[in-house]
């Protein structure tokens, strides 16, 4: 990977490697017999990530119109589930063209809508009130429903033959190591599987959504696929998982290089090409990205990384240990394959874009 990035000729790069993406996504399939995997697009929506996955998953996950448009483009014969919250009227009726297998419901709303289109094939999506130790994010407030508006919506679907019950989606936490989102999966299940057959749906589907960890501090850390299978399989329902930053996370690499290099009452600042408009992972998550330094050698000193943008805020590390850096230095941040370049703010200050290139 060193000599592809150092031979991309421009920077800064976005870089993904797509062999070692299906190798990994392989592993993950593998270690989930029975259990349906759904790619989480939003963690990365790039045409050559979806098409190097899509033999390795089940189906794709959605959560706007314009990504559900984006996959049947793509991908037009992969089975799809469309969610998120706020659906406008518009990506509503895209959805009765363009047919998601499954449709997500956030609302009584929602569903009453829904049903003036045509036939559809529903989860609703539940906001139980679980408690979550540990995790990074709950997916509280506007997400899902709870137990009273479900009962609501069930009462609405008896009026709507045009709608068909499949299951429940509860997706209520994000972070978590693979026992405690066993655990949680099987809290939901313990709740949702007798409250579907008591709505007559005989086989039941329960989606549990994604949110496994992903350690940025140590990627050489891994959510434990094995174990999280072979405990979703002992569920008495026909399960489906959504991964995304997990699957993706580690194949993508923002590659740049260095501007400038000061020192400012005792702090030594390494100015890179772009910044966290490109990668904006590490300000949303609140870490040092992970890096390499692929040219320069010699003792290790503390210095802090950061982009051309005019906010303290663009920071890709702080005061970490890095060789001697001068002006044209590269420098490949690792782990950028998953809500990098897709969730970042690319107009400020309106620099030039990166490429993007592909080990195949």
């Amino acid at each position: 990977m060193n000599e592809f990035a150092l031979g991309l000729g421009r920077y800064p790069a976005y870089v993904y490697d797509l062999p070692g993406l299906e190798a990994h996504v392989r592993g993950i399939r593998a270690a989930l017999p029975g259990t349906e995997v759904f790619y989480a697009v939003k963690a990365n929506p790039d045409t050559e990530i979806l098409r190097t996955l899509a033999p390795h998953v089940d189906g794709m996950e959605v959560s706007s119109g314009g990504e559900l448009a984006h996959v049947r483009e793509i991908l037009p014969g992969k089975p799809v589930a469309f969610g998120g919250p706020g659906k406008t009227a518009g990506e509503l009726a895209l959805s009765r063209t363009l047919k998601p297998d499954r449709i997500h419901v956030e609302s009584p709303r929602e569903l009453a809508r829904l049903a003036e289109l045509g036939p559809a094939d529903v989860l609703l999506r539940a906001n139980l009130q679980v408690n979550v130790p540990n995790a990074a994010l709950t997916m509280s407030g506007p997400f899902g429903m709870d137990e009273d508006t479900l009962a609501h919506c069930a009462r609405l679907l008896a009026r709507y033959p045009s709608l068909t019950l499949r299951g429940v989606h509860a997706h209520l936490a994000s972070g978590l190591d693979a026992p405690a989102m066993l655990d949680l999966a099987h809290r939901i299940a313990e709740w949702a599987i007798p409250w579907l057959r008591s709505q007559g749906v005989d086989d039941p589907e329960l989606n549990v959504g994604g949110g496994m960890a992903v350690d940025y501090a140590a990627p050489e850390a891994r959510f434990d696929w094995h174990t999280y299978g072979t405990g979703l399989s002992e569920i008495p329902a026909r399960v489906r998982i959504e991964p995304g930053r997990a699957m993706t996370a580690y194949h993508g690499w923002y590659v740049t290089d260095v501007l400038d290099v000061k020192t400012t009452r005792g702090e030594t600042f390494a100015i890179l090409r772009g910044g966290t408009h490109h990668l904006r992972t590490p300000v949303t998550k609140g870490h040092d990205q992970p890096f390499k330094v692929l040219t320069a050698n010699g003792p290790e000193r503390p210095a802090t990384l950061v982009g051309q943008l005019c906010t303290p805020k663009d920071v890709f590390a702080r005061d970490v240990l890095v060789p001697p850096l001068a002006p044209g230095d590269v420098i490949a941040f690792t782990m950028a394959g998953a809500y990098a370049w897709n969730i970042s703010h690319h107009d400020f200050l309106m620099h030039p874009k990166p490429a993007f290139h592909y080990r195949r």
